[in-house]
């Protein structure tokens, strides 16, 4: 059971301030490397994006994020063009709205790689919480009072509920889910980021990516 108590022993001891100092160093330098690679494959991919589905290269929409702050994520465009129109969708895990190349990209999480620019605005991590739309946001937080502990961190490209969780099409499932994220916020560490990174790229290689 989550409990204030729970949450708030030793949340911001004097590890784990040293731990987030280091880890904005290593999304700074991770994300300057990973800069390279996403140059390299712009191209093909946008032209790949450009000759199979009508509509803009990259995806923006407004996320929520650390301490409740809003900010514009960037992806390359998986699904058809104006996929969404009128209520707010969560994303299925066969999901028609999905072009077949954003499948590819979404399999091995290419989609996600223009994120880095986010990483290096401050706005994200590269291990975190996905972050949600302020809409589902507002509606799980109606369901879930301590469900806005997920904004004591940053964001990030993959994380614990990522790697232990499929696609969450549901206010129940996303609840769900919450857990993961608790737990990781909770229990954040190098050792902790380390794991998740392993499993990440052991997903990607599976071409198990969601």
């Amino acid at each position: 059971t989550i409990s204030k108590g729970w949450f708030l022993e030793n949340l911001h001891e004097s590890e784990k301030k040293i731990y987030d100092r280091f880890k904005i160093l290593v999304d700074y330098l991770l994300a300057i490397m990973l800069g390279f690679i996403l140059l390299a494959l712009l191209l093909p991919i946008s032209l790949l994006i450009f000759l199979t589905s009508k509509g803009p290269i990259f995806y923006r929409q407004i996320r929520v994020g650390a301490n409740g702050k809003k900010f514009k994520i960037i992806k390359f465009r998986t699904m058809i063009n104006n996929a969404e129109v009128g209520v707010a969708q969560f994303a299925q895990k066969k999901d028609g709205r999905v072009t077949p190349f954003g499948k590819f990209l979404r399999q091995t999480r290419i989609d996600e790689l223009p994120q880095i620019i986010n990483v290096l605005k401050g706005e994200m991590s590269f291990i975190g919480p996905r972050p949600e739309r302020p809409e589902f946001v507002e509606e799980l937080t109606e369901k879930a009072p301590f469900y806005p502990l997920r904004h004591l961190v940053k964001p990030g490209l993959t994380g614990w509920a990522q790697i232990n969780y499929s696609y969450a099409g549901s206010i129940a499932e996303n609840l769900k889910k919450l857990q993961y994220d608790i737990y990781y916020i909770k229990n954040r560490s190098l050792l902790l980021d380390a794991t998740i990174c392993l499993k990440t790229f052991n997903i990607l290689l599976r071409f198990k990516g969601r």
